[in-house]
């Protein structure tokens, strides 16, 4: 029996030739080198088909149907599977689309293949965690903010794979969401679901967002972050920090927060290790903004240069509890980077906190008044004193004229 030589199919030619010496080649006996020929061109003959002469998947509902003739199920017996009966009605009349829930009940009572379901070949549907509900997110919040359709309906676990999916993928469900993570500073109301959706749409953002230049290890040094803070008499000094950390490869990403979140803001690394910073805003003062900025810089500086899996999340009005060390770091570091604790010690505002001693430090310094306005109104507990120095309602103003919405996939 004569053989050819084998080679790639490329054209229809070569696939009438590959068929023909496979026909000549159906009685070869196993082990021989005709066998072997055989499954080789068998091979290349299933490639070339499954690129050129793809077999059309059945539709889902088509499939559903089908089945239901086959076992003589009536729509009443869909109901566990799909939901109430007039969902039933609309998935069978294709009014309603078939959920990751719906199709995992199909799959696995009815037998339809997953995708079929899907519509995708050799597609395999999603696993399930038993931790996430999610029903949970706080879908209808999300979607006043524009970070996601305003029909999600109940389609809540598709929606939220779809972040996830933005914010880095299964890494992301590891990490932020099948753990608690220990590194939370926050009060008994905070709402994890909505703190997870917050956190996901943040590295989402990041994600999709240029940075000029990429992060070194051991750049975010006190003196970097010094010179940062030297911007601050500025109008536009928010601003103008989001332009210089992106210079050096870091985010700050302003991002509302949701409610039930209680969360001034979190710092975390993308999966290749580029900084993130987001800060919420909702205290809409300058000294409130240059500390939650530098508490999340001191994260990215002190903890995250080694274990970037960590995320830090922050309700700064909250008191760190005194065995978290890491807390009681990142306050330090923002302290002493806002005002160096040598000109703290030896200034007359330390001891007499009035509005000229107030100017007269953030002038020595070379930074905004508020700064020192809020040292003094944290240290002493007194949040009436100074109150017309902290720079109320000049943040936000700020970042939401640059703070677009995300286009909703």
């Amino acid at each position: 029996m004569n053989s050819i030589a084998i080679k790639p199919i490329k054209t229809e030619a070569d696939y009438d030739a590959a068929l023909e010496q496979i026909a000549s080649l159906m009685d070869a006996k196993a082990g021989t080198p005709e066998a072997d020929e055989l499954e080789v061109l068998a091979t290349l003959v299933e490639c070339y088909e499954a690129e050129h002469y793809p077999i059309n998947l059945p539709d889902p509902i088509s499939a559903i149907r089908f089945r239901m003739e086959q076992a003589e199920l009536s729509q009443r017996d869909l109901i566990p599977y799909i939901g109430s009966r007039s969902k039933v009605s609309e998935v069978l009349s294709g009014k309603r689309s078939l959920t990751l829930q719906m199709m995992r009940s199909l799959h696995q009572h009815l037998g339809i293949p997953a995708e079929v379901l899907l519509q995708e070949q050799g597609a395999t549907l999603p696993d399930n965690p038993e931790s996430i509900d999610w029903s949970q997110y706080p879908l209808k919040a999300m979607a006043k903010l524009g970070w996601i359709a305003q029909d999600a309906g109940d389609r809540a676990e598709e929606v939220m794979r779809s972040l996830i999916d933005r914010a880095g993928g299964d890494r992301v469900i590891t990490t932020m969401l099948c753990r608690q993570n220990e590194h939370i500073r926050h009060n008994r109301q905070m709402d994890m679901y909505a703190l997870q959706a917050w956190g996901l749409q943040l590295m989402a953002i990041a994600r999709e967002t240029r940075l000029p230049t990429k992060y070194k290890s051991g750049t975010l040094t006190t003196e970097l972050a010094q010179k940062m803070v030297r911007l601050s008499w500025s109008e536009s000094a928010p601003l103008l920090a989001k332009e210089f950390l992106a210079q050096y490869g870091i985010h700050l990403i302003y991002l509302p927060h949701l409610p039930c979140t209680h969360l001034d803001g979190a710092a975390l690394r993308l999966i290749d290790g580029t900084p993130v910073i987001g800060l919420t805003l909702r205290y809409d003062r300058l000294d409130n903004f240059w500390f939650s900025l530098c508490h999340e810089l001191a994260h990215q500086a002190l903890h995250l240069e080694e274990n970037t899996s960590d995320t830090f999340f922050e309700d700064l009005s909250v008191e760190a509890p005194a065995n978290n060390i890491k807390e009681k770091q990142a306050d330090d570091w923002a302290s002493n980077v806002l005002i160096p604790n040598a000109q703290w010690q030896s200034s007359e505002v330390a001891i007499n906190p009035t509005p000229v001693n107030v100017l007269k430090l953030a002038s020595d310094i070379g930074i905004n008044p508020a700064i020192i306005a809020g040292r003094v109104r944290k240290e002493t507990g007194n949040y009436r004193l100074l109150t017309n120095h902290v720079g109320h309602c000049e943040v936000r103003k700020l970042f939401e004229k640059n703070y677009a919405i995300p286009d909703v996939p």
